[in-house]
């Protein structure tokens, strides 16, 4: 968690010097506030094999804008992904995982203003834990331990007013990566 931070403010911090010597010799239009949150729910859509079962997400994510047109931030989500399967022989198991991320983000903006679509990455660690339930055998449940993994997700998204629509793809490895619809709102950010 330590090493996400400190990269993270290391990211922003090398934006934010690079922006204010480009900012010294022109000044790009300022019609939005600089700071604001965006909060989403979603849909979650494992990449994962045979009987997957989709998920839910939650996000909080602070961005500071350097101009209009690009933002910095970071992205704490949570994500339930479901999985089951039945064999041959009837017996069944079920697996939920849970991931957690704190991840680095950029977006840009392709529209100065009212509907405005944008591109953005983010990088980071994900956690994931996972339980597992099975009929074989009387019945039994197993608990994975947490680990840790470095992934990435490109975005893509459209804002209008204070609604946020975004769609992205975490790529953190064959079992546990994920498509995320989502739906929200942000505070803040509006404009000036």
């Amino acid at each position: 968690m330590k090493k996400v931070v400190l990269t993270a403010l290391t990211i922003m911090g090398i934006g934010l010097v690079s922006y204010a010597q480009d900012a010294a010799s022109k000044t790009p239009a300022k019609n939005y506030k600089a700071f604001k949150v965006d909060v989403g729910l979603g849909y979650a859509f494992p990449s994962g094999g045979g009987g997957t079962k989709a998920g839910v997400t939650f996000t909080v994510e602070p961005h500071y804008r350097l101009n209009d047109a690009l933002a910095l931030g970071l992205r704490f989500e949570g994500a339930a992904l479901g999985y089951s399967s039945t064999s041959s022989t009837g017996n069944s198991e079920v697996k939920v995982s849970v991931l957690n991320s704190y991840c680095a983000t950029g977006e840009y903006y392709l529209k100065p203003s009212g509907f405005r679509p944008f591109v953005g990455a983010g990088a980071g660690i994900y956690t994931a834990a996972s339980i597992a339930a099975s009929t074989s055998s009387g019945g039994s449940a197993v608990v994975s331990p947490s680990l840790s993994k470095f992934g990435f997700f490109p975005r893509v998204g459209f804002e209008t007013g204070h609604f946020r629509m975004s769609s992205e793809y975490n790529l953190v490895g064959a079992d546990v990566s994920y498509l995320a619809i989502k739906i929200g709102f942000f505070f803040g950010g509006g404009r000036k």
